[in-house]
C-alpha cells in the first residue's frame, strides 16, 4: 500500500525498520534558520534524516523571486536521492509546526513525480503524545536515484497577473487573516494581498492537536470557500510558497485534487511595486 497524503503514528511505528520507508525531519523557523538542525541534533524520530527548508528545499534568491523560490528540479532530485529517496521509497515527513514546513516537502516530491509521500498526521507532537521515543543517533543514508517526471503543479507570477479577473483562477491565500488584510506585516516589506484572493489560513485545516480534520469536514469547508469554483481552477499562495502547500494537501485529503501552487507567492508579488495590492 502507498501512502500519498497522511500517515498516523501507529502505521509509521510499524514501518520504522522497513528499508523502503524513509522519515524526513524538516523542522524550521523563519526567525531562527538554525533551529531545525539544532533540535534535530537534540532528538528526532528513529531513522529520520534532516532537510533544511532554505538550503535543501529552496532555490537561489534574486530579490525578485520570493523568499523561498523553487529549486532547480534536477538539483532537488539529486539532493533527495542523496538522503535515500528512490522511486520505491515511501517518504514520511514531519515538523513541529502543524505541517507548515512538511507540506513543502510533500508538494515538492509530488512536483517531481514522486507520489509515495505523506505527512505524519499531527507531526512531532503526535509522536510524543503517543509515548514514542526520540533518538540522537544520526543515520547514514543509502543514496538512491530519484527519477524526474515533472508535473504541472505550479504557476508563475506572470500567469497569476494575467488571470486576475479570469474565472479560470480561484486564488487562495494561506496566510493568517491579519496579514491577508495587510495588518501586522512583519515578514514582507509590503502588507496586503493579491487582488481577488480569498483567505484560508493553513492552520484552519487541522484540529487543536495538530491532526488534520476529517475529510468530510475539510470538503465542506473548502466547498464553502470556493463557492462553486472547480478544484482545478484553484491556485494556492502564501508568503513564500511554503505554508500554501498545506492547503494543496488539505484539498487532496478532502478528495478535491487538481489545485496548483503559485510558488513565488506574496513575497515575489510585492517585490514589484507595479503589481496591484488589495487590503
Amino acid at each position: 500500500m502507498n501512502w500519498t497524503t497522511l500517515v498516523d503514528v501507529p502505521t509509521l511505528k510499524a514501518h520504522l525498520d522497513d528499508p523502503d520507508w524513509l522519515v524526513v525531519d524538516v523542522r524550521h523557523q523563519l526567525s531562527d534558520t538554525a533551529y531545525g538542525e539544532r533540535v534535530y541534533a537534540e532528538g528526532h524520530l528513529p531513522g529520520a534524516v534532516f532537510l533544511h527548508c532554505d538550503r535543501d528545499l529552496s532555490g537561489p534568491l534574486t530579490g525578485q523571486n520570493g523568499r523561498h523560490p523553487l529549486p532547480d528540479p534536477a538539483v532537488l532530485a539529486e539532493r533527495l536521492g542523496a538522503v535515500g529517496i528512490g522511486p520505491n521509497t515511501q517518504v514520511v515527513v514531519y515538523d513541529d509546526a502543524q505541517g507548515m514546513i512538511a507540506g513543502r516537502v510533500w508538494w515538492l516530491l509530488r512536483w517531481l513525480g514522486h507520489t509515495r509521500v505523506a505527512l505524519l498526521d499531527g507531526g512531532l507532537p503526535a509522536w510524543l503524545a503517543a509515548g514514542e521515543p526520540l533518538t540522537q543517533t544520526v543515520v547514514t543514508p543509502q543514496p538512491r536515484t530519484l527519477p524526474l517526471c515533472l508535473q504541472s503543479a505550479w504557476v508563475s507570477v506572470d500567469w497569476v497577473q494575467s488571470h486576475l479577473n479570469d474565472p479560470a483562477m480561484r486564488l487562495v491565500d494561506a496566510r493568517g487573516p491579519d496579514r491577508f488584510r495587510g495588518e501586522n506585516e512583519t515578514i514582507d516589506p509590503v502588507g496586503g494581498h493579491i487582488p481577488g484572493a480569498v483567505n484560508r489560513f493553513f492552520k484552519d485545516n487541522v484540529l487543536p492537536d495538530g491532526r488534520f480534520k476529517p475529510a468530510d469536514v475539510l470538503r465542506a469547508e473548502w466547498q464553502a470557500i470556493l463557492a462553486g469554483a472547480p478544484a482545478d481552477t484553484v491556485v494556492h499562495q502564501c508568503g513564500s510558497g511554503v505554508s500554501a502547500c498545506l492547503n494543496v494537501l488539505a484539498m487532496e485529503v478532502a478528495g478535491m485534487p487538481g489545485s496548483r501552487l503559485y510558488a513565488g507567492s506574496w513575497s515575489e508579488w510585492c517585490a514589484d511595486p507595479a503589481r496591484p495590492v488589495a487590503r
